[in-house]
């Protein structure tokens, strides 16, 4: 039964049960009712994040350390945070303070592919989350009280390759804005979560959907498309904050004509993936957006695509008014391993130069100078047989490959980690990785794009005896391993660090864990009852410091965790705070 059958017949045995979703064309109340104006006064939804965010606050983030008013914390990327209230020397007494646990109609059943992969955003005591199946709330950052609920209908034909899922959202003068996967871009008004516009940007007639945290900068919203796997064509697209109005769109595939395209032979470009679907970066002093692209189509046969693939598993330095190139580094030509070098781009100056680092999922830590892309070294920081790449010039010396018979590579399809993010602690000036050690063998198989039909041309099978994973801490300018520390399990949720001295990590089975970032010792550790894909974060109201974690396993978890399909389904945030 394919996931989108499964998704009706759920639906109408829900829907014979008398379980109807209430109609999205305006926010809910938890009881299922139209939510209106009253609501909003009785529960108090009017915060100063109504018309408090503003562009010039959301560039300087990092002078309110008690908010998380970005997906990363901040444009940078680094999610860190200069909260220093909980520290080393008292973690071990955090507690629960909250919990905020939903259970959309799909998820009640149990289908793997629904995921709690959220970001919170937290302004000003107002706590926006999103959910799988283009659910929104806005919560009481301190108590958990739901203020506001906003769900978008979503069919149940979407063909979606790996999750229902969503990332998170962005709040910027007075709005909301999230996308769905069905690939609308909506923005909710911040006190009352009423919609004010609503537009599409993803074909999901084509295999296009959307699962993004969108950007907001400069009066605009930035977002990308996902759908690698579907022989799309992926792009990068601004809206005007106040309207929708479209700005620009840019294809992270050239065609005949523009730079790049002689990296593609005849018209394979047409449907040469590069999904855009991790949020990026901004410098607002160099005026850039860095977004990093996903896997050409199809995933393993490259003989269908020869050349580079240009600007595919790419670092894009976007100019944002326009959309236009600045720059690129391609980390992985010719991916024919699913590498998907969507990774996020962490922003930080060191010895008076401005870099950027990225741990793509190919195994290797790219640091570069940002302002012009020039590479300062590429490490290893897992196991990487596929190839090898000269740590100064950057040169890619190919070792494996897939093919028909099967060819054991490392890592595997899922990268040397998933699509959760690093750190970089101001504190310690260290980065830090989850990292994902797991093998698998690699196969070719022709396929014939059809489309909104997978397109991946073979597949890969995961290792199961040869999985575990590990939280790392890198030198960034000598790309030096400093400490590790090891798992069972691959390691998939993002990692948070804080003035405190702490590295906050997620584990599959369900624990989060507060390790010491200078040295990588365990201190603390809470079982949420699901595993954690998603990402951490640190805010305070009234003066207490608060860490905050959606718990809800589920999306590809063949390629990232097999052994653990059957673990315990979830989709709940917890919320601590020292006593």
């Amino acid at each position: 039964m394919t996931p989108a059958v499964r998704r009706l017949a759920l639906a109408l045995l829900f829907a014979l049960a008398g379980c109807a979703a209430p109609p999205p064309s305006l926010p809910v109340t938890e009881e299922g009712r139209p939510f209106t104006d009253d609501d909003a006064r009785l529960r108090g939804a009017a915060p100063p994040v109504a018309d408090g965010i503003t562009d010039e606050r959301l560039r300087r983030a990092r002078d309110e350390p008690a908010n998380w008013p970005t997906y990363y914390g901040a444009y940078d990327g680094q999610r860190y945070s200069a909260l220093d209230r909980i520290t080393t020397r008292n973690v071990a007494s955090l507690r629960a303070a909250w919990a905020f646990q939903y259970a959309p109609v799909g998820l009640i059943a149990g289908p793997a592919n629904f995921a709690f992969e959220a970001t919170p955003i937290v302004v000003d005591g107002v706590m926006f989350l999103s959910g799988p199946d283009a659910h929104v709330w806005a919560l009481d950052a301190a108590t958990g009280e739901v203020l506001w609920h906003y769900h978008h209908a979503v069919p149940l034909d979407v063909p979606l390759c790996c999750g229902n899922v969503n990332r998170g959202v962005a709040v910027a003068n007075g709005l909301v804005f999230f996308v769905t996967p069905t690939g609308h871009l909506l923005a909710l008004e911040a006190t009352t979560g009423r919609p004010v516009w609503d537009r599409t940007f993803a074909d999901v007639r084509a295999g296009e959907s959307a699962t993004v945290a969108p950007l907001a900068l400069e009066g605009m919203v930035l977002v990308g498309s996902s759908g690698g796997e579907y022989g799309v064509r992926g792009h990068i697209d601004a809206f005007e904050q106040g309207t929708g109005r479209p700005l620009w769109r840019r294809y992270t595939v050239p065609k005949p004509g523009e730079p790049g395209a002689e990296t593609w032979e005849g018209d394979a470009w047409q449907r040469g993936g590069g999904p855009a679907w991790v949020t990026g970066s901004y410098d607002p002093e160099l005026d850039l957006v860095y977004w990093s692209t996903g896997n050409p189509g199809p995933d393993f046969d490259g003989g269908a695509r020869r050349g580079d693939n240009l600007f595919t598993d790419t670092i894009l330095a976007l100019e944002p008014a326009t959309g236009a190139i600045r720059w690129h580094y391609q980390t992985t030509p010719h991916d024919v391993w699913d590498y998907d070098g969507v990774s996020e781009n962490i922003l930080l100056e060191r010895d008076g130069r401005k870099l950027l680092a990225h741990f793509d999922k190919n195994g290797y830590l790219f640091v570069l100078d940002r302002a012009n892309g020039a590479l300062l070294h590429a490490t290893p920081f897992a196991r990487a047989d596929w190839g090898e790449i000269d740590p100064r010039s950057g040169k890619v010396t190919v070792r494996r490959v897939p093919t028909p018979e099967g060819t054991e590579i490392c890592p595997g399809p899922a990268g040397a980690k998933e699509w959760t993010h690093g750190s970089f602690s101001r504190a310690t000036g260290l980065l830090y990785v989850p990292v994902v050690e797991m093998c698998a063998t690699f196969r070719t198989a022709r396929s014939e794009f059809k489309e909104s039909l997978p397109y991946w041309g073979g597949g890969a099978e995961p290792r199961r005896d040869r999985k575990e994973g590990f939280v790392k801490a890198f030198d960034p300018l000598s790309g030096a391993e400093v400490w590790s520390w090891r798992t069972e399990h691959p390691v998939v949720a993002s990692l948070l660090t804080t003035a405190g001295g702490l590295v906050f990590a997620g584990r599959a089975t369900g624990e989060l864990v507060a390790l010491d970032a200078r040295s990588g010792a365990p201190l603390w550790s809470f079982q949420t009852g699901s595993g954690i894909h998603g990402s951490p974060v640190t805010y305070s109201v009234g003066g207490k410091q608060y860490v905050a974690v959606a718990s809800g396993w589920g999306g590809w978890m063949k390629g990232f965790a097999p052994e653990l399909f059957g673990a315990p389904r979830g989709a709940a945030l917890f919320v601590f705070a020292l006593p």
